[in-house]
């Protein structure tokens, strides 16, 4: 039997216990049972007996720090970052890729029998990375002036200056990454050069808690397409002097680097984003290829992070929505175009509206649509709870669809926009998530009004953490 706290009282803190870890949840914690609490336990490796100490405990559910391994798990493998232990970024890098697929695949069967017998027919494996190792086509990391000390480093060391990115539970605190095995293989160096540069030129870092200080992120981006790449420096002010010497010293050292630009933000808010300042090299722009169409991509552009598995989520909506020639379709919180122009060959331009809340993401959408020939395809920019509404729809001209795509932010549809979805009626809705509690939710009602959902295929889009992306596919009855 797993271990248990004291006989006669519930586990308190403090308390060790011994117990065999099972699941994954979606905080990237191994799960497992203590008489009727569950324990959920960071650094754990499902398939492994472990002895933990209680942390804290809310009703049932109960967090612990691993204390040691007894019996290893037959799924256990050796992390390949030396970061690991210390860094937020990744949850499973000691679980090997298989049993981290699977898992995953349990972890949504939890999620997804909210829905019913029938929605747990339709879940089909994970598919799975290529190559789960590099696939990172962007990467922020955070100038810090408090160094994260990692476990084994000399009493004393500096802690002034950091690079990378925050240590885990530690908001205030930056881990000074050396090597980061999910970004694209290029990020390292760079990285590398930008901080042995700025710390040469004696340039402040970021204060969390002062708000002072120069330097505030790195963002790096890659196009998988051609291998151009980005560098993007975010400042609290311009300093043209200073800034000018860092991107020299940066760009004598990397000639790979295909543009190089500088945003300002002098707020407090810790955001990779800001006002355009400088550019040092190139045009400020990437271009990248999804389904054989081509997208421009910005320092702030939202794309996915993950290329090679966003073709095959493309490949996947374009499979589930169906599309025949003149039908409408809708694509609710279209960002940047990329389905509704990849259904746009299929229904013909003039038939696709993208509804989209962030300008910027809009004028990239249409950028875009004419970059690709598909300039007939329509964005509307605002609050999708107003531009759905039927009065708003029949002043733009816009005629129901028969298809629509959904692809919400984490927190899924506001009630307001998953009523207008349900009053537009489609004869097919394909829904994206990245949070599968959110899509059970927004589902509910739909299956509710004689939708059936009849295919439902995870993609994993971010090895060794908990996320995976789901592409469901409902037919109105």
């Amino acid at each position: 039997m797993s271990g248990a706290a004291p006989a006669g009282r519930k586990p308190a803190r403090g308390d060790v216990l011994e117990l065999d870890l099972a699941e994954i949840d979606e905080r990237g914690r191994a799960l497992g049972r203590a008489a009727e609490f569950t324990v959920a336990v960071r650094g754990g490796v499902p398939g492994a007996r472990v002895r933990v100490r209680v942390q804290r405990r809310r009703k049932n559910d109960v967090e612990a720090a691993l204390e040691g391994v007894l019996v290893p798990s037959p799924h256990a493998t050796p992390a390949r970052c030396p970061h690991v232990a210390s860094c937020g970024g990744c949850s499973f890098q000691e679980l090997d890729y298989p049993a981290q697929l699977a898992a995953k695949e349990r972890q949504l069967a939890r999620i997804l029998a909210a829905l019913g017998p029938a929605a747990l027919a339709r879940l089909a494996p994970v598919t799975g990375a290529a190559s789960p190792w590099n696939y990172r086509n962007k990467m922020d990391f955070t100038f810090g002036r408090s160094r994260w000390i990692e476990p084994g480093e000399p009493e004393g060391a500096p802690t002034g200056f950091a690079l990378g990115l925050h240590a885990r539970g530690h908001f205030h605190k930056v881990l000074d990454v050396r090597t980061c095995d999910i970004a694209f293989a290029e990020a390292a160096p760079i990285l590398a050069s930008v901080r042995a540069a700025a710390r040469q030129l004696a340039l402040e870092p970021w204060d969390v808690r002062a708000h002072a200080g120069l330097l505030r992120h790195l963002v790096l981006r890659k196009s998988w397409a051609s291998g151009a790449i980005l560098a993007d420096l975010v400042t609290s002010a311009e300093a043209p002097a200073e800034l000018s010497a860092l991107a020299e010293a940066v760009l004598a050292r990397h000639p790979e680097l295909t543009t190089l630009v500088q945003h300002v933000n002098p707020g407090v808010a810790l955001v990779a984003t800001g006002a355009h300042a400088r550019t040092f090299r190139g045009t400020g722009v990437i271009e990248e290829r999804l389904d054989g169409l081509a997208f421009e991509i910005s320092a702030h552009s939202f794309f996915q992070t993950n290329t090679p598995q966003a073709e095959e989520l493309v490949r996947l909506v374009r499979e589930f929505a169906g599309v025949r020639a003149g039908e409408g379709v809708f694509d609710l919180y279209c960002g940047c175009g990329v389905f509704a122009l990849a259904l746009a060959r299929a229904a013909g331009p003039e038939h696709v509206v993208g509804f989209e809340l962030v300008e910027a993401a809009v004028a990239d959408a249409r950028a875009n649509a004419g970059r690709n020939g598909l300039a007939g395809v329509r964005f509307v920019a605002g609050d999708l709870a107003r531009t759905l509404a039927p009065e708003e729809l029949a002043r733009l001209g816009i005629g129901r669809p028969s298809v629509c795509v959904v692809d919400p932010p984490r927190a899924g549809l506001h009630e307001r926009v998953l009523g207008a979805l349900r009053g537009l009626a489609p004869r097919r809705i394909v829904y994206v998530s990245c949070n599968a509690g959110s899509a059970v939710r927004d589902l509910g009602p739909l299956l509710a009004d004689g939708y059936a959902l009849t295919r439902v295929q995870p993609v994993d889009l971010f090895p060794h953490t908990p996320h995976v992306e789901c592409v469901f596919a409902l037919e109105r009855s």
